[in-house]
């Protein structure tokens, strides 16, 4: 069994966790079950996966989980990018949000095929 905290995108993912709640503060209360609620699950999603996958048994399992976690960034940087243009957030706090978010992807991946070619 792996110790998700030991995993550094588990901590980037976290720390992005952690600024979408503080974002989503600011945003109008009509979009608590709308886009407030989304990104917030999408955005929870990416470290609860890697935390899951660490928790299986097997590198297979493992990949599965973190390919999920994936799909959760990809969800979360379109949903900065549409807030972005509700004019929600300015551009540079979504470009900034954005670029983490394509950090963690990109770690994701090369532990991806870390897994793949053990």
């Amino acid at each position: 069994m792996r110790d998700f905290k030991k995993y550094h995108i588990w901590h980037l993912s976290h720390e992005l966790t952690l600024e979408i709640y503080a974002m989503t503060n600011s945003f109008p209360k009509d979009e608590i079950y709308g886009l407030t609620s989304q990104i917030r699950r999408s955005s929870v999603s990416i470290p609860t996966n890697i935390s899951e996958g660490c928790g299986r048994d097997s590198d297979l399992e493992f990949n599965r989980f973190l390919t999920i976690a994936l799909g959760s960034a990809s969800e979360t940087e379109y949903l900065i990018m549409l807030a972005k243009d509700l004019g929600y957030i300015e551009d540079n706090q979504a470009n900034a949000l954005i670029e983490k978010v394509n950090i963690i992807k990109s770690k994701t991946h090369q532990l991806k095929q870390k897994l793949n070619n053990a």
